[in-house]
């Protein structure tokens, strides 16, 4: 099995999300996941959170970052196909337009 970083992207950050909420609207979203979470089983390894605004460190300097990286989970499955499957119906799409997930494999690093 290989583990997988899944990256919740959306067009409003997590933090104007959550602020703007009603909270029938958070109670709503947070039954969604949760339902994600349970129809996804033991494949989620780490349910992940919100992430807030950050800052992009290069060798140019520090700046705003440019992404709109919402949020992070990660899951467990048997290859990429598999993972993509998990979250195909996923929650995060009730956001509205510009969400997107992106999956990504982590590798093992060799001789570690």
């Amino acid at each position: 099995m290989t583990k997988f970083v899944v990256l919740y992207i959306g067009s409003m950050s997590a933090e104007s999300q959550i602020a703007e909420s009603t909270p029938e609207q958070a109670e709503a979203g947070m039954k969604a996941w949760t339902d994600w979470a349970a129809k996804t089983g033991e494949a989620l390894v780490d349910f992940g959170t919100p992430l807030g605004t950050g800052r992009e460190v290069s060798v140019s300097g520090v700046s705003d970052t440019a992404t709109g990286v919402g949020g992070y989970s990660i899951l467990e499955a048997e290859d990429l196909q598999a993972a993509v499957e998990l979250v195909k119906e996923h929650p995060h799409f009730m956001s509205g337009g510009g969400s997107s997930i992106q999956v990504y494999p982590a590798l093992e690093i060799p001789g570690m």
